[in-house]
């Protein structure tokens, strides 16, 4: 088999050859922008899933959808140490300035841009004595209008995103279209971040404007939009992401390998499966060294056995590894506690319900380590905040990292 050729792409965000199992997603957002383009009211879409099942590839197909549509657009990725108002402020600029060579007034694009660079350039809470922002947290967009005053430029982030917002909607309505704000890693927004989306996503849908937030995060990104606002819960489309159907995963193999003249045996398919769970980047990690130590075609159980090792190990280091090493040894203890509980959970590794599936109580990670509970809070608080595990009910939290558990459970203590 040459390497050359090799179709598959276990990177972070990458796409993979084939986009399989995701239909039902681009059908809808194709209904999202159709009833928009139409007058339609329609909510904003969060898109929710664990690490590796696929939200950035997915976010970024969809953001496809809305440029070919016409439609401004911008993307973003929160984190958890940067304020919202400086990113989304460049996304509505490149949105803008995809629409703006199809608008009739320069003057009003011009406006727009006035109070964009207000929105980007007002300061958040001023320091010490009045002071206003550092000179890392100052930015001077490349917009050559002056800033406007007056609008979007208060300092509140939630009454200037809801007035930004507003007019950077009536832009895209002068010009009939809309604009797409895409918004990855959405759990790490601050709470006053995610509150002023809420309230600007509210406004918009009242309105009936012609402006989306299209937004990707771990499983509790729904439970962060409820404690910002309690009408979340209706404001926005909820999609879970999940791994593939045996169905979907098949084709996610087959359908590049087809192009380049090669077949799988039914076997090796059936341990691709085994092994990778359905989870999109294991399956893409799995095809692709499988593809490299296959000596020809048809692909069988054999050559998927001797490539798995080798996997297994690249997914080790970069996929688990570089996640473990971040975790302090406190921390550290915390997740190992949670792997061997998760374990009793999920049964066995090899069948029954997937162990990664299996919410942990907190009281019994604290009951395993003989400690009390407040005082394991710093670590759990700290590895939610780190994106490693993450909170889905109350009492309980669960791994982001699909197989997490089973990888820690092969690591010395």
């Amino acid at each position: 088999m040459d390497p050359v050729r090799n179709p598959y792409a276990p990177g972070a965000g990458q796409r993979p050859p084939e986009l399989a199992g995701r239909g039902r997603e681009l059908d809808v957002f194709d209904i999202v922008l159709e009833r928009i383009a139409r007058g339609r009211p329609e909510r904003s879409l969060m898109l929710t899933g664990l690490r590796g099942v696929g939200k950035t590839v997915l976010l970024n197909t969809l953001r496809s959808q809305a440029i070919n549509r016409l439609w401004g657009s911008g993307k973003i990725e929160a984190r958890p140490d940067q304020s919202l108002r400086r990113p989304i402020a460049a996304a509505l600029h490149m949105a803008v300035r995809e629409l703006a060579p199809r608008h009739r007034a320069p003057d009003r694009i011009d406006a727009f841009l006035g109070v964009l660079k207000a929105f980007a350039q007002r300061s958040a809470p001023t320091g010490r004595g009045g002071a206003g922002p550092k000179l890392r947290d100052r930015w001077q967009p490349g917009i050559d209008v002056p800033a406007a005053s007056g609008r979007a430029d208060s300092g509140d982030i939630e009454i200037d995103l809801v007035e930004l917002l507003s007019d950077a909607a009536a832009i895209a309505e002068d010009v009939g279209t809309g604009i797409a704000i895409f918004i990855d890693e959405m759990q790490d927004l601050g709470p006053e971040d995610v509150s002023a989306l809420c309230a600007a996503c509210h406004e918009l849908s009242q309105l009936g404007s012609p402006l989306i937030v299209v937004g990707a995060g771990l499983p509790h990104l729904p439970a962060v939009l409820s404690a910002a606002k309690s009408y979340s819960e209706r404001l926005f489309r909820y999609q879970r992401i999940d791994r593939l159907d045996r169905i979907a995963a098949d084709q996610a193999l087959c359908a590049p390998a087809e192009r380049e003249d090669v077949e799988y045996e039914q076997k090796a398919l059936d341990l691709l499966y085994e092994k990778s769970g359905g989870y999109p980047y294991f399956v893409q990690a799995y095809g692709k060294a499988t593809w490299d130590h296959a000596p020809r075609s048809p692909i069988t159980a054999a050559d998927v056995r001797v490539a798995a090792p080798e996997a297994e190990a690249e997914l080790a280091v970069g996929f688990f590894g570089s996640r473990f090493e971040r975790a302090t040894p406190a921390e550290r203890e915390y997740m190992r506690a949670m792997a061997t509980l998760s374990l009793v959970e999920g049964e066995t590794d090899g069948g029954g319900r997937d162990d990664m599936d299996a919410a942990v109580p907190t009281a019994e990670i604290a009951r395993a380590l003989g400690r009390k509970p407040a005082s394991l809070s710093p670590a759990r608080d700290a590895l939610i905040k780190k994106g490693l595990i993450y909170s889905g009910e109350r009492g309980t939290v669960a791994f982001t990292v699909p197989h997490f558990g089973r990888y820690l459970r092969t690591q010395p203590a």
